[in-house]
């Protein structure tokens, strides 16, 4: 793995490790870590090419990534909760290592092979390169948040104004750390693999957010054996930053 990758650990237990959006950082989880460090042995990190953690290196993978980082902190397996980009590194793990995942909450989630369809999506990507390539990064951020926040149902000033300049501040501390994309790496083709998916799997959505991320959402529903699906209304793509409590209630519940 070479540099290791930025990471922070609390309390003492079961082990539960967050993975964060892409783009985004490990601070999307502080609501859940401070909520759940006492009665867990809590792990948030830095995907490569974000936050404090090393850029992208030939070859790499998230999921190989997370391995090689519970070899690190020795931890034999854990609950894994993810978002967005978190839940398709999440769902690679389990597929690769299943005996080392003690459940699965995938919240907004991608899966490796998917294919975007969502024309609000398709077409904040292509806003956003455009504003890229002309060095208006503020305007590339903008969409960013747009498609990532925001979502296709509201206007921005319709979401929590905190909501979104917490979401804008860690898209701009990314850049200032030299991270300039959201890399993938190499990943699994998860999108034909969801019946191997054998852990207990929460999937949680967000009603506002994309069709892309519902299709997702109902794939792995109808395809993981042990999976169930609780989706929020009146909010995105970032469930848990969006409705803290009620995420550390769904929370709360799967882990006991």
């Amino acid at each position: 793995m070479g540099e290791p990758l930025h990471h922070e650990e609390r309390g003492h237990g079961r082990p539960l490790v967050f993975l964060h959006p892409g783009g985004f950082g490990r601070q999307v989880w502080d609501e859940q870590v401070d909520r759940f460090a006492a009665s867990h042995r809590v792990v948030r990190y830095d995907a490569r090419g974000h936050g404090d953690s090393p850029g992208p290196v030939p070859g790499f993978s998230h999921y190989d990534d997370l391995r090689q980082l519970l070899d690190a902190l020795r931890i034999e397996s854990a609950v894994l909760v993810g978002s967005s980009l978190g839940s398709r590194t999440a769902a690679d793990f389990a597929i690769v290592h299943p005996d080392r995942v003690d459940g699965l909450v995938l919240t907004s989630p991608g899966l490796s092979g998917m294919v975007e369809r969502d024309p609000f999506t398709l077409g904040q990507r292509r806003q956003a390169g455009e504003a890229i390539a002309a060095g208006d990064h503020p305007r590339a951020f903008e969409c960013i948040l747009r498609m990532l926040v925001d979502g296709p149902h509201r206007t921005p000033d319709q979401v929590d104004p905190a909501v979104r300049a917490r979401f804008g501040r860690l898209l701009a501390d990314n850049a200032r750390k030299g991270h300039g994309s959201f890399p993938l790496g190499a990943e699994l083709t998860a999108i034909t693999r969801a019946a191997e998916l054998r852990a207990r799997t929460l999937v949680v959505t967000g009603a506002l957010d994309t069709g892309d991320i519902h299709a997702i959402a109902d794939l792995i529903v109808r395809e993981a054996p042990h999976a169930s699906r609780v989706t929020l209304d009146g909010v995105g793509h970032q469930v848990n930053a969006e409705q803290p409590a009620r995420f550390g209630e769904l929370l709360d519940e799967f882990l006991a």
